[in-house]
């Protein structure tokens, strides 16, 4: 576990020296939020029967702009070889990894999510299950896209090439989230919906390391 929390540091450290990418993943969330209201015009009932939808949609998007940089710099530097050599177990490396880029690229998603639920004229009933759905769905995008990250590795147009990847695995997500959010709107129950998205995680968290791991074995030799 003390390998395990040194490089969670450690990308966090690199992560926040560099903060371009997080930075840009912000902006492009909030600011794509904002131009709908913009184009739609006023009418608040049409807004807020998208705005579940638009949420989800932007925040998938937004959460793949900086996967593409998830092994990319420590493939480039050499510095991934001689992690891979170290104590810790691959699979470890990339739950680290992937940690570590979730705390800086999609726990700040999540925080922000109740923001844009208000610039859309949510009602009341759907901040709790939004937020939910972020805390449930960000890791997952976080973990697939880790997959996608790492079997782009060496790839020149690495980033088209992750989204081509990881996009058709983020539809469950995106169902489930915006489904659930619509579900609490109508007053519906939204257990079911919670439930599917925890288990989703779940088994991200499962396939994902490892998927990733053999990825990034593939990559270095």
């Amino acid at each position: 576990m003390k390998s395990f929390a040194v490089l969670v540091r450690r990308d966090l450290r690199l992560k926040l020296r560099h903060g371009g990418d997080s930075a840009m993943v912000l902006v492009f969330f909030v600011l794509c939020v904002a131009l709908f209201p913009l184009g739609i015009g006023p009418e608040t009932n049409l807004l807020a029967r998208m705005g579940p939808g638009i949420v989800w949609v932007t925040a998938l998007l937004a959460s793949m702009l900086a996967l593409d940089q998830l092994f990319r710099a420590d493939y480039e530097d050499g510095s991934l070889e001689q992690i891979v050599l170290g104590p810790l177990p691959l699979e470890m490396v990339v739950v680290a990894k992937a940690l570590a880029h979730w705390l800086i690229a999609g726990f700040p998603l999540v925080a922000l999510s109740p923001v844009m639920a208000l610039m859309l004229g949510l009602e009341a009933a759907a901040y709790g299950p939004l937020v939910l759905t972020m805390a449930l769905g960000t890791p997952v995008l976080t973990l697939i896209g880790a997959i996608g990250a790492a079997l782009a590795l060496g790839a020149r147009q690495g980033g088209i090439l992750v989204a081509l990847l990881v996009l058709p695995l983020y539809i469950p997500v995106l169902i489930f989230g915006a489904g659930t959010i619509d579900a609490a709107i109508a007053g519906l129950p939204v257990q079911a919906n919670l439930l599917i998205l925890a288990g989703l995680f779940l088994f991200a968290l499962a396939i994902g390391p490892w998927a990733g791991a053999a990825a990034i074995r593939q990559a270095l030799t």
